[in-house]
């Protein structure tokens, strides 16, 4: 194992690997910042520089970009309340009432030095226990996943403490609005509309740009912004004074990060879903829960802790296995197969210096961040103090042009100003937010497993669930649905003041 690091590490130490990190971990910080310029387009539009560069150098790039770009998503989400990526959706419930309150240095900094320490150990694990972690993720079937979807929807339960009911109707809203498009089995098409834009469904992006920068812009309009302006300049303690109390949450930490490794692995769940079941678990496990949705630097920490965490372990079935586990891996396969990498065993063996410059590469990355961010988000958090008249402008272009760049579409303009007026609906009668964001998230992963598990026993309903009550980790899964709803209620009954996000 020591001579793999060593290996890594001559690899990784030279001029142009070094460079390749930087470039990519500063050009990540920029686009994930930026609302619609998601990590996969930044991976994909920055894969054709890497094809003049040594393997090394261009995967170390990549990386860079992909590990940078999920960790500035919070940036956005802590000053504007708007998610730079999906990612930092869990992020915002915590973080921007933070900024509001004129701590937003302090969520920064939970939230850089939160995703750096998730990120390596994320790294680690993929370091030393990659093989048997991606053969277990093998032992997953469609009704584990389906399973495994469900246990994320229960997380509505306890997102929606002391607003329950509304909090369960907008979750339904949200797998309702999941079933739009096209059946995942036979094709066939739902709340369409026969407009050839939602024959894929909503898009998540999309739907999250209109869902929360709509609503701050009006509420931005509509209040005097003076007064954060001035809350934001009283904060004299630099980043890095915040380094103690991050260290001083090693549970928070360490589950968030093992949290976050977990779900990496299983393919096709993503951040955003890692970023939820860790600050949920936080939240159960917290002495203040009360605090939770109203600027808890728990909440901070642990949701971006685990983001960055999933992002070592959806590597761990690419590299072993060479499945994706989520959209940026799967842009990174085609990268490795550009340079003639193929994932597997041989990408161990006969080209272990690549492989394991790479990983090092990872770790460097992680680590570079930091600075970049922190000096990143120490001039973004004067964007506060900007005037509402040049701020709320600016921020609606930003939607349209990111909403209009994911696809190219026109439609897509349209769609975010529909969801807008959603989120803007929701903030008018006090129901949050999140739960529609976790049922949009999940649904079409639940659904889409459930109907390959009903088509695995030829729609035999009582085999199916049959199949739920015999299956070791679907016992398991099992118990952790009915033990997060029974704890969202206890919750619910403990704190029955309204919680907004």
């Amino acid at each position: 194992m020591l001579e793999n690091l060593l290996l890594g590490l001559s690899v990784m130490m030279t001029p142009m690997s070094l460079l390749a990190v930087l470039a990519g971990v500063t050009g990540g910080v920029i686009i994930g910042s930026l609302p619609g310029l998601t990590s996969t387009m930044g991976v994909a539009l920055l894969i054709p520089l890497t094809f003049s560069m040594p393997a090394e150098a261009g995967l170390a790039m990549l990386g860079g970009i992909y590990l940078a770009s999920t960790y500035s998503g919070s940036i956005s989400a802590i000053l504007l309340n708007i998610p730079g990526t999906p990612a930092a959706v869990a992020t915002l419930l915590d973080g921007h009432p933070m900024s509001k309150r004129g701590e937003s240095t302090r969520a920064l900094a939970l939230a850089t030095f939160g995703s750096s320490i998730g990120g390596i150990l994320s790294i680690i694990a993929l370091f030393l226990i990659a093989p048997p972690l991606a053969a277990f993720s093998l032992k997953f079937g469609a009704p584990e996943y389906f399973l495994l979807a469900v246990f994320g929807i229960t997380v509505i339960a306890s997102l929606s403490a002391g607003a329950m009911e509304k909090g369960l109707m907008a979750g339904a809203f949200g797998l309702l609005l999941s079933t739009i498009g096209a059946h995942p089995v036979t094709g066939d098409l739902r709340f369409s509309f026969n407009s050839p834009v939602l024959y894929d469904g909503i898009p998540m992006v999309v739907s999250l740009i209109g869902l929360y920068s709509i609503p701050e812009v009006i509420s931005m309009v509509s209040r005097k912004r003076a007064d954060i302006g001035k809350a934001a300049e009283a904060e004299p303690r630099g980043a890095l004074s915040y380094l103690p109390e991050v260290l001083k949450q090693k549970l928070n930490i360490l589950r968030s990060s093992l949290i976050g490794i977990i779900v990496g692995i299983i393919p096709g769940v993503g951040c955003s879903v890692g970023g939820f079941l860790s600050y949920d678990a936080a939240k159960r496990g917290s002495k203040h829960a009360e605090e939770f949705g109203k600027g808890s630097a728990e909440g901070v920490l642990a949701s971006e802790t685990a983001n960055n965490a999933v992002t070592g372990g959806t590597l761990i079935p690419l590299l072993t296995l060479g499945v994706p586990g989520n959209p940026v891996t799967a842009v990174l396969l085609g990268g490795l197969m550009i340079h003639g990498l193929r994932p597997g065993a041989e990408l161990f063996t006969l080209n272990a210096d690549i492989t394991y410059g790479f990983i090092v590469s990872l770790l460097v990355a992680n680590i570079l961040f930091v600075p970049i961010g922190l000096i990143f988000a120490r001039y973004c958090a004067k964007v506060i103090q900007i005037p509402t008249s040049v701020l709320a402008p600016c921020i609606l272009a930003l939607a349209v042009i990111g909403s209009y760049s994911i696809r190219g579409s026109v439609e897509d303009i349209l769609i975010m100003l529909f969801m807008g007026l959603v989120g803007f609906v929701m903030n008018l009668f006090a129901v949050p937010r999140a739960p529609l964001v976790l049922g949009l998230v999940l649904g079409t992963l639940a659904e889409s497993e459930l109907a390959r598990s009903l088509a695995l026993v030829r729609g035999d309903v009582p085999a199916f669930m049959m199949q739920l009550v015999t299956r070791p980790i679907c016992i398991v899964l099992l118990i952790f649905c009915a033990y997060a709803l029974y704890q969202g209620v206890v919750q619910h009954r403990r704190n029955p003041q309204l919680l907004d996000d």
